[in-house]
């Protein structure tokens, strides 16, 4: 396995309260967490081309917000039911994201069944951030061809999680995530709890 690799080791030095899984940031790190939707009236998935411009343009404006003339770590996920084994599902993760190399597998074997048991698998580039320059990997997530996404700055700061619908955003005090949530409050969920 690679959790010996630097990027492993940055995570366990900044990110220690759990495993650089996507889907778990927004519990893991509540109190810095917002989310915002893709589309207009939080609909979920895009349907034309003009919804899948107004879907990158909310990615594309909160990324640079984040990450303008840095460099970042754009980490994407497959699975498999052995740790070296085959995708479990076919996704264009490794053609949309061809640049990135393993660097992290997380077991799950709480199952006494071993036939239940996953591995999921975490691959990452490191490039500078520019607008678009993930554009494929997104249109890909809003259409949940490949899921567990996310781009963070090279100190593991901030991290934007985008999924089919939307994208969380781990922030690094409670005061920047309510600036953030402010500037974009029309992209914001209406739901009580931000969902």
């Amino acid at each position: 396995m690679s959790e010996t690799t630097p990027l492993a080791a940055l995570w366990r030095a900044r990110r220690p309260s759990g495993p650089p899984v996507a889907h778990t940031f927004r519990g893991t790190y509540a109190n810095r967490w917002v989310r915002f939707h893709s589309l207009p009236g939080s609909k979920r998935h895009p349907e034309t081309e003009d919804e899948y411009g107004i879907v990158l343009e909310r990615y594309n404006t909160v990324l640079d917000g984040l990450f303008a003339g840095r460099d970042v770590f754009v980490v994407t996920m497959d699975w498999s039911y052995t740790p070296t084994g085959p995708a479990g599902w076919p996704t264009p993760r490794e053609h949309l994201h061809s640049a990135g190399l393993h660097w992290w597998t997380e077991p799950n074997t709480d199952d006494p069944d071993p036939d239940f048991h996953t591995y999921t698998r975490l691959y990452a580039d490191r490039r500078p951030w520019l607008p678009g320059c993930v554009d494929g990997l997104l249109r890909a997530v809003a259409d949940e061809a490949v899921v567990d996404v996310f781009i963070a700055d090279t100190d593991l700061d901030r991290i934007h999680h985008p999924y089919d619908g939307g994208a969380d955003i781990i922030l690094t005090t409670p005061a920047e995530r309510d600036a953030l949530r402010d500037r974009h409050a029309g992209w914001l969920s209406s739901h009580p709890a931000g969902l």
